[in-house]
């Protein structure tokens, strides 16, 4: 079984293409200091809270704001842009997200394995940003079906009791249970409540990559989603804190394996954690 979309490419494809006209490589770290330490030749760097997040709002910015950022970083709407990062392409996927759910038409691609395969292969770095030309992007419009908000998951438990939805919760099984409100290794972030919404699947984000920060096979993918009943035909639903593990899984599901109805929901726990008449699940008992 092959993978549903090509949007896919090696480190080897990467360094062959380095000084290909009309590809564009653009880093997204969670650690936004690692682009200054060393990236891919020619790679721009976004930072994803700076200039993916409106900045006043808890919200993104507008598709006018994108294409001027787009402009900025010199694209051009024929171009293909592939994008990576660290933690296994955690921002990365998360980028290719927003970036289609705000309507950017341009080939995207993730380079599979990210930056710490890029990095352990020994490919060539550089600590110099690259020269840009900047370009009139053109105007986009966002695609919603790709973004689920709060009363749209609220609504949708009653697809998920009924069969014909899934939700699917990324995070770790601990944040799962209630036990924690937080990854491991990461500060509280004010959420009040800890557990799941109902009727979610538990299945972290990290199942579907590989000890290198691959992705793993489109049947062992296929495995790991089915076996829980997260199937190609049910309208399925991804959340984990802030929406970072989750676009993961939104692309594994949406890109890699085709399922046809994927929605993000970025909102995610940090949201319905703190939402006044939102249920919850827990699972997690202290003795």
């Amino acid at each position: 079984m092959d993978y549903a979309k090509d949007v896919l490419v090696n480190t080897d494809w990467v360094e062959q293409n380095l000084n290909t006209d009309g590809i564009r490589l653009i880093e997204v770290d969670e650690d936004i200091l690692l682009y200054d330490t060393g990236h891919a030749p020619g790679a721009v760097k976004v930072d994803w809270q700076q200039d993916f997040w409106h900045p006043v709002e808890r919200d993104f910015i507008g598709p006018d704001e994108v294409s001027a950022l787009l402009g900025k970083l010199g694209i051009k709407e024929t171009d293909t842009i592939v994008l990576y990062g660290d933690k296994s392409n955690w921002w990365a996927s998360y980028a290719y997200w927003f970036l289609s759910y705000s309507g950017v038409k341009n080939p995207l691609k993730l380079m599979n394995g990210g930056r710490q395969k890029w990095i352990a292969e020994g490919r060539p770095t550089t600590t110099d940003a690259p020269s840009v030309t900047a370009t009139t992007y053109p105007a986009l419009r966002r695609d919603d079906s790709l973004r689920a908000y709060r009363d749209e998951v609220k609504a949708h438990l009653q697809s998920v009791s009924a069969g014909s939805g899934a939700l699917v919760d990324v995070r770790s099984p601990d944040e799962f249970s209630g036990k924690v409100t937080h990854m491991p290794t990461y500060p509280q972030e004010g959420v009040l409540r800890g557990g799941h919404i109902p009727g979610a699947r538990s299945i972290p984000w990290a199942k579907a990559t590989n000890e290198d920060g691959t992705f793993k096979s489109a049947d062992e993918l296929s495995a790991l989603y089915g076996g829980e009943g997260v199937t190609a035909d049910k309208d399925v639903i991804a959340y984990c804190r802030i929406a970072e593990r989750s676009s993961h899984t939104w692309f594994v599901l949406r890109e890699l394996l085709g399922y046809p109805k994927v929605r993000n929901y970025d909102g995610s726990w940090t949201e319905w954690g703190n939402a006044v008449g939102m249920p919850i699940e827990k699972t997690y008992r202290e003795d």
